[in-house]
This record gives C-alpha cells, sequence and structure tokens, in this order.
C-alpha cells in the first residue's frame, strides 16, 4: 500500500513537520498543526495511516466545531485500518464540519465520508490507483482528479525499498492547469500547496515516509523517523 499526498493550506497557518508530538498518543508520528494542536496525517507503529481532507465549502474552522484534525488521532488508537475506521465510524459526525478520512495499512485502504451530520459512511477502496481529493474517491467532478487520475495510472509504480518515486514525485510537483485543476497550488489569497507525502506500508518490513517540508517542486523529500 503506499499513498502520495499534497497538503493545502493557508500559507500563514503554522504548522510543525511530523514527529511524536502527542504524549497521549506515544507511538502516533505527525504533523503537527499548532493552530489547534492536531494533524492532516500520521502513522502508528502498528503502520496504520490517516489522513484527513475537506469537503467542499468546508474550509477553516467553525464556531462550535472541533478540529478536523483530531479525527486522525482518534483513527490511530486502532492496530489496523478496520479497526481504525470503527473508531472513527462511532464518532458523533455533528461535532466536526464535513471532512474525508482515508485509512490505510498493509492490507488495503478505508475511506470514510461525513457531511456534518448523519452517520459517517465506510467503503473500502478497491485494489488499484485512486485518488481523492474534497470530493469522493475518483469523482469526475473535482477539477484535479479528471486531470491527474490517469496520469499517476499510468505512471511507473514507485520502489518504496531501493527509493524509487521519481515518477509520483514529478506528477506531486506539478504546478501547470487552469486554477482549481493544479495538483501542486501556487500560493494564491494566501493559500496553497505547503507540503507534501509519500508513504508505504509493505506487506514486509517496516513503514516508509518521505516528507517535503514545502512544496514538492522546491523542497526536497527526506525520510520522516517512525516509532
Amino acid at each position: 500500500m503506499m499513498l502520495a499526498a499534497n497538503r493545502d493550506e493557508r500559507v500563514d497557518r503554522a504548522w510543525d513537520p511530523p514527529g511524536q508530538w502527542w504524549p497521549d498518543r506515544p507511538d502516533v508520528t505527525g504533523g503537527r498543526d499548532r493552530t489547534a494542536g492536531g494533524t492532516w496525517m500520521a502513522m502508528n507503529g502498528a503502520g496504520v495511516a490517516a489522513c484527513v481532507l475537506n469537503r467542499p465549502g468546508s474550509l477553516g474552522p467553525a464556531a462550535g466545531k472541533k478540529s478536523r484534525g483530531r479525527l486522525p488521532l482518534a483513527a490511530l488508537g486502532a492496530a489496523d485500518a478496520k479497526g481504525a475506521a470503527a473508531l472513527v465510524a462511532g464518532l458523533d459526525a455533528s461535532l466536526f464540519r464535513s471532512f474525508n478520512l482515508i485509512l490505510a495499512d498493509r492490507s488495503g485502504a478505508i475511506f470514510l465520508r461525513s457531511e456534518g451530520d448523519g452517520p459517517i459512511e465506510t467503503s473500502a477502496l478497491q485494489p488499484g490507483v485512486h485518488m481523492v481529493t474534497a470530493h469522493d474517491p475518483d469523482d469526475p467532478e473535482s477539477p484535479r482528479i479528471m486531470r491527474y487520475l490517469g496520469r499517476f495510472r499510468e505512471a511507473a509504480v514507485p520502489r518504496p525499498a531501493s527509493g524509487e518515486w521519481a515518477a509520483w514525485i514529478a506528477i506531486l510537483a506539478d504546478r501547470s492547469g487552469p486554477p482549481g485543476s493544479e495538483i501542486n497550488v501556487p500560493e494564491r489569497a494566501g493559500f496553497g500547496t505547503v507540503s507534501s507525502s509519500l508513504a508505504a506500508m509493505p506487506r514486509a518490513g517496516k513503514p516508509i515516509w518521505l516528507f517535503a517540508a514545502g512544496p514538492p517542486d522546491r523542497a526536497p523529500f527526506v525520510p520522516v523517523s517512525l516509532r
């Protein structure tokens, strides 16, 4: 199982690179949002990864709602992706603004969606290459998915054990395209791509996480120390 993810955020919102930032979750490594204390992507010692995204029209905090950055931390109390999905599905969706959540481990990936009320929907992603933005997986209504999903599917498959990610990095670093369709968003009105990640959870061996502490066309990918 492999993940590639660019993080788009306000450029003035302070954050820390992946580390062990949470004393109550000593086995969790993740990037930390200094404003709310949560994370956009994290991995636990069992090799479960969790990534959270906003749904359309829900950027930023809202009065009376908890930070969505808490969701990966809640999920990573489990030893596998199925258990993590169960933990999140049991939460009260009305406490958070709408979100997408990706959970992955050595055996596969699970997608969770919430519109901010009602049940949190859960579905397994089938084997293959998928892309998630603020929309549903592989949703053709997303300009970014329409522009890049085919490129990912046609790209050379990375070889994480030997450090070969070149084809995926080239896609993540692409700044071309009309506004709203770029995968590497140039700063626009104080918002843009601020970091990037590549992760692998192999069936045998230790997980791998490479992190670029800036837009992936400018910042190098360096290994993250995992517990």
